[in-house]
């Protein structure tokens, strides 16, 4: 009847209230928020308060004039209501804005509220716009709606936008009291608690499950009566998982888990609740965060008891676990492993690493023992090419001053040294070293080395004869042709980019076993014969490792006249293509396609 019994909504009363009192108000006024909150009962009281014909002083209406009187009795012809989600048509605003030309019998304004008027279709919106782009000086609009989103800009900018929030849970609790007071219900403060969590914000659910409960318990609210009818799972089990998870009992946690399920409650659920109570227990930690905890002084007395026993750390990553959990949910196949999943790795938190079972310790063994591994292929490969490096500069510098130069020499390696080469050479990038570790040197051309994978990101230099190159590996594997061409094309696709063109003519040769394991290349042109020449080496070293037999060998010869092949274009391609499948060149004519 009033603004001072709307609850929750003090600083939108009091700006209605001082309008009213000031007699400054707008033509169209737009009450927006979540259901429940007093949107419709604000427009009644205030449509009421500005035709009062006696306002008290603090803007309120007296109740007691002829307008005031005719509103409360329902029969006052200057208050007009729509609901605009069953009255939605144009021809339902035109019957409603003949009746804005009409002035007033009685009292200042007419008042004209629009509930849920997001539901007018567009038509409906189009003919109500011209009205409130000029309305008469004696009409006021206020429109009420739970969607802001859907309402047009152009009504939305011509109105004064009010937007409601959400009750807060001591409102409503207070509110509550105040009804079981005058109602002569008793109660206890945890079971008004419940209620309150239950309406999520909105006043209007909260009194109808505070009257269901009141039916139910007969007028006797208590906790246990409350929550066994509104389904809600009690607190104790939330209390009770997080002591157990922090003694690491997980079998104890399954069978808690168990009692649920059976008593009806959605695994979900008990997540999400148990999310909710642990960020209880974080904020209990610290006295300026506390009164962010909505529940009864009895609770947060438990809720700071088990902060004292609970790490922090041990929230934070309760908290991160359960909040995958909820993400993936809803997605799983098996929801309750899922659960029983969430719950074992909260409860191992605390585990230490040398417990047998513990969860997700052994990862961390697995990471740590990789890292060494890189750091020794790291190490291994740098020495030898830093080793290979100081012999070559030694034999040039030898060849510079004497006239008879020896045979270049090789750097032998060990099987374990190759091993670590292969796989730091068939790797994108070089890893970067590790702190701690000696900088290798830098790999040059020049120096002895394994395959194509280690030349990436290097300049070419030009080759005067075949490197000797070291195979790395032992194996002696039978391989097909089939297996040879695979790997000839995966070799040529990871040649370095300095190489890109002589890696896509590359391409263009196929390897052919002519007696296992020799293979022979046919070149089609002298210039690539020669180009290929120089790292002839360096080809059988990567076709070993990569098809695990050492014994390969490789021929290299220039095509003969007959043997070599004209390559053909895209076009060329597809011409030949379409002679040979008939049904091409009809599907082409069908679809009537061109080659681009």
């Amino acid at each position: 009847m009033t603004f001072d019994a709307v609850v929750g909504q003090s600083a939108l009363t009091t700006t209605l209230k001082n309008a009213v009192k000031s007699g400054k108000l707008a033509h169209a006024f737009l009450f927006c928020g979540p259901r429940g909150v007093g949107k419709t009962t604000c427009a009644r009281i205030f449509a009421k308060a500005i035709n009062c014909m006696n306002p008290t002083a603090d803007g309120e209406a007296c109740n007691e004039c002829e307008s005031c009187k005719s509103f409360n009795e329902q029969r006052s012809f200057n208050i007009f209501e729509l609901d605009a989600a069953s009255n939605n048509s144009v021809e339902d605003i035109r019957k409603l804005m003949e009746q804005t030309q009409i002035p007033p019998q009685v009292g200042k304004y007419k008042v004209f509220i629009i509930d849920e008027v997001h539901m007018l279709s567009a038509q409906a919106f189009n003919a109500f716009l011209k009205t409130l782009e000029e309305p008469p000086s004696f009409d006021i609009f206020i429109l009420a709606t739970t969607e802001k989103h859907k309402i047009l800009p152009t009504i939305i900018s011509r109105c004064q936008i009010y937007d409601f929030d959400r009750m807060g849970v001591p409102d409503i609790i207070n509110h509550l009291k105040m009804v079981a007071a005058k109602e002569g219900i008793s109660y206890e403060e945890e079971a008004l608690h419940v209620i309150a969590e239950k309406a999520d914000g909105g006043m209007r659910d909260a009194l109808s499950i505070f009257d269901q409960c009141a039916s139910f318990c007969q007028n006797n609210l208590t906790y246990d009566k409350v929550r066994e009818n509104l389904n809600v799972l009690d607190i104790d089990n939330y209390f009770r998982i997080i002591d157990l998870s922090l003694e690491n009992k997980v079998s104890d946690i399954m069978v808690l888990l168990n009692q649920v399920i059976a008593e009806g409650f959605d695994g979900g659920r008990l997540i999400n609740g148990l999310a909710a109570h642990v960020r209880n227990v974080l904020m209990a930690r610290d006295e300026q965060t506390l009164p962010l905890i909505e529940s009864s002084e009895r609770i947060r007395e438990r809720y700071r008891d088990q902060a004292k026993r609970c790490p922090v750390t041990f929230l934070y990553d309760a908290l991160k676990i359960m909040n995958r959990c909820d993400i993936n949910y809803r997605a799983s196949s098996n929801k309750r492993l899922l659960v029983e999943l969430t719950l074992i790795e909260v409860a191992q938190i605390t585990q230490e690493e040398d417990v047998p079972g513990a969860g997700r310790r052994p990862a961390r063994r697995i990471k740590s023992l990789f890292q060494k591994i890189m750091v020794n292929a790291q190490n291994q490969p740098a020495r030898q090419v830093a080793a290979s490096e100081t012999g070559m500069r030694s034999d040039r510098t030898a060849a510079h001053h004497t006239p008879t130069t020896a045979p270049a020499a090789t750097a032998t390696t060990t099987p374990t040294t190759a091993a670590a080469q292969a796989s730091a050479a068939d790797t994108a990038a070089p890893h970067s070293a590790q702190p701690g570790t000696p900088k290798p040197a830098a790999l040059k051309l020049g120096s002895i080395t394994n395959t194509f994978g280690n030349l990436r990101n290097k300049t070419q230099k030009n080759y005067v004869k075949e490197e000797e190159v070291t195979v790395a590996t032992t194996e002696n594997a039978p391989f097909t042709q089939e297996d040879l061409e695979r790997e000839w094309y995966a070799m040529c696709t990871r040649m370095p980019q300095s190489m890109v063109g002589l890696s896509s003519r590359m391409k263009n040769i196929s390897p052919t076993i002519t007696s296992f394991p020799h293979i022979e290349l046919v070149i089609d042109s002298q210039f690539l014969l020669n180009e290929l020449e120089p790292i002839r080496g360096r080809i059988r070293a990567t076709m070993a490792k990569a098809l695990h037999n050492k014994d390969i060998q490789f021929t290299l010869r220039l095509a003969k006249a007959e043997e070599t092949k004209k390559i053909l274009s895209k076009r060329e391609l597809f011409e030949n293509l379409r002679k040979e499948n008939p049904a091409i060149e009809k599907l082409r004519e069908l679809l009537d396609l061109e080659l681009s």
